[in-house]
């Protein structure tokens, strides 16, 4: 019953072996634009709404402000057009800092980009809530903590079967959001043709009438902090970068595509409801949003034949805007995992948050995104002003450091003509970063403005805590190898196995003092009672491995090569010898089931797995450090096959054993 209830709700597991599995999990262009580009569109549900009201009576300059936000989405667009460009295999902002400022510089931004997703969820799922709030009965907020807790848990649930699916499933109500949102700023527009020379009137003797009353500064700082305050509008635009992972092949040209219907489509939307809300002057209501506001005096009394159809587009439209919310909270759980794993691999982050479930999701990361999200809209109590000011200042720390990564990689890069470009484009998309984070620090520092970088601050000192272990590990482990050198080996000569005769199998990973180590170990504690040895590997599919056939292959040429030394020492050693592999996407899964043959093959094998034993045991090492060895021995004694951990004293001292 369990296994069957854990096919219902996550799916069969994926077949390793299908010529076309890369390609049924991966997206094209357009799915691409759904899943990533999401977080990017909805933005106009609620960074304009910030902007426009941080304008107070200047309403005036929203034109302006209507201009500098499409530029500025267009400036990063392509900004971030060139870091897919020079970076096929995604990673976006840490991959990038890493690269060209260094790894602390790439630390702060792989934090900064987990916080960054972890309000993506939070943000999209809270301004969701409100659309759908602004049109029902004020008593019903009550409930509004639930609901979004329950929408993250389902969204947990869909992602934890598979990207591509939970993208195609929601494909339609993106759809919807476009052409309601097409209507609405398109409608609005054409509507007050004919009211063009009265507003550029108005509007001239507003500007003319600020800049008497404030003058050059003051009007500038009143833009400027608006421009700042509407930061969220930005915010899903690197999004595709960090995501080039799931794309259709070639990657680059689908990144490429899915950027530019982002960008495209976010300046258009962003930028027509600044200019509706000027022109159908709208005004802040308590309770409602700007856009339910707008969308009332757009249609809200529009009536055909007794029917109310201005109403219905009016809930059309804003449950479009709440569902679309919904699904760019996809965003946080594509790419926040996937950060994740690319700081797991570096170190930085836990290693098992680098591996694929057998639905070939990262669901460790998964996990720990929906947790973080639905833990950051209590403590909020889901106040979209607090979570949007928060999730700003993150996105423009990671924006600036990717933004001061490509100039100095255009520093170092010949080229003239196109040498000019990049930093032109860079230095701009810099510049208008610094400048809209500066502000909103300032601005809202004391608005939840510094729970993100206190929040952000601890995770890096955490990242460095975590590596500075796991070199410390890696450290006294390669004392180990000194084992290699002074083993007595001849000539490897193959000697048949004998299933009848006792079996040891030792789990073992990449050739290593580790494995030598357990091998020594067995013959040491059972002198003589072993006629074979047979080795056993799990090559394991992490987000490393996941780009392709040809990585999956190349893996499995890696554990081949692995064992056949093993087997190579062993027979040196004069015993009879023999390996297997087992490719998966989990080791525990994988090295039961490969035991699991070995024992039904020789009836009188004992199985072998090492583990890390430290001299001071600590409550953390069991977070960076899996349990394989237990967990195996705990399955396969239960399925009645004898099993031991064999320990690997991990010493505080310089003595390694």
């Amino acid at each position: 019953m369990e296994h069957r209830l854990r096919q219902f709700f996550f799916g069969k597991p994926r077949n390793l072996r299908d010529p076309g599995l890369f390609r049924n999990v991966s997206l094209v262009a357009f799915l691409a634009w759904v899943g990533l580009g999401a977080d990017g569109l909805t933005s106009s549900a609620y960074g304009p709404d910030e902007a426009f009201r941080a304008l107070g009576e200047h309403r005036y300059l929203a034109i302006l402000l209507a201009l500098a936000t499409a530029v500025t989405v267009a400036v990063l667009s392509i900004a971030y057009s060139q870091i897919i460009r020079r970076f096929p295999f995604g990673g976006g902002g840490y991959v990038v800092a890493t690269k060209f400022l260094g790894p602390q510089a790439g630390v702060l931004s792989g934090a900064a980009l987990l916080v960054d997703y972890v309000l993506t969820i939070s943000v999209s799922i809270a301004a969701g809530a409100d659309q759908v709030f602004s049109v029902l009965p004020p008593e019903w907020a009550a409930h509004k903590l639930l609901i979004t807790t329950s929408v993250i848990i389902l969204l947990t649930l869909m992602n934890l079967r598979g990207v591509r699916e939970s993208v195609t499933l929601l494909a339609p109500i993106f759809l919807t959001f476009l052409v309601t949102h097409a209507i609405l700023i398109v409608g609005g527009v054409a509507f007050h043709l004919g009211d063009v020379p009265r507003v550029v009137n108005e509007l001239s003797a507003d500007f003319e009438g600020g800049l008497a009353a404030l003058g050059v500064t003051g009007m500038l700082a009143i833009f400027l902090r608006a421009y700042s305050m509407g930061g969220g509008t930005y915010t899903g635009i690197e999004a595709v970068s960090n995501g080039l992972q799931i794309m259709r092949e070639p990657k680059v040209l689908t990144g490429r595509r899915t950027m530019v219907l982002m960008g495209l489509s976010l300046a258009l939307t962003a930028g027509g409801i600044l200019v509706c809300y000027l022109l159908f002057d709208v005004r802040p209501t308590p309770g409602k949003t700007m856009n339910a506001v707008l969308l009332e005096s757009f249609a809200g009394s529009y009536q055909l034949g007794g029917l109310a159809i201005g109403k219905g587009f009016v809930i059309l439209t804003l449950a479009a805007e709440a569902a679309l919310l919904f699904v760019a909270a996809q965003t946080g759980f594509i790419d926040g995992p996937r950060v994740m794993a690319n700081m797991a691999l570096d170190s930085y982050w836990p290693h098992r948050f680098a591996a694929l479930s057998d639905r070939l999701t990262m669901q460790n990361g998964v996990l720990l995104m929906s947790a973080a999200s639905i833990a950051t809209l209590w403590y909020t109590d889901g106040n979209i002003t607090q979570l949007v000011t928060m999730y700003a200042i993150n996105v423009f720390v990671t924006f600036s450091i990717s933004q001061l990564a490509m100039l100095r990689y255009w520093l170092k890069r010949g080229g003239r003509r196109s040498k000019r470009r990049g930093l032109l484009i860079h230095s701009v998309a810099l510049l208008f970063c610094l400048s809209i984070l500066v502000v909103t620090i300032y601005e809202k520092a004391e608005e939840g403005g510094w729970v993100t970088l206190a929040v952000t601050s601890l995770l890096v000192v955490g990242c460095h805590l975590i590596r500075r272990h796991y070199l410390k590990v890696q450290e006294k482990l390669k004392r180990l190898d000194a084992i290699m050198e002074g083993l007595p080996v001849g000539e490897p000569k193959p000697r048949a196995l004998d299933a009848g005769q006792p079996t040891a199998v030792l789990l073992v990973g990449a050739y290593g003092g580790l494995g030598i180590h357990s091998l020594l170990a067995v013959q040491r504690v059972f002198p003589g009672q072993f006629k074979n040895f047979v080795f056993v590997s799990v090559g394991v599919i992490d987000s490393a491995s996941f780009h392709g056939v040809r990585e999956v292959d190349e893996l499995r040429a890696r554990t081949e090569e692995s064992l056949r030394k093993y087997v190579a020492l062993a027979r040196g050693l004069g015993l009879a010898a023999d390996s297997r592999m087992v490719i998966g996407t989990e080791a525990i899964e994988g090295a039961e089931s490969a035991c699991l043959q070995l024992g039904r093959d020789y009836p009188r094998a004992v199985f072998f797995a090492g583990k890390l034993v430290f001299e001071k045991e600590h409550w953390f090492q069991r977070l960076l450090h899996n349990e394989t060895a237990n967990a195996v021995q705990r399955r396969l004694q239960f399925q009645g096959l004898a099993a031991m951990v064999m320990p690997v004293r991990v010493l505080e001292s310089a003595r390694q054993e």
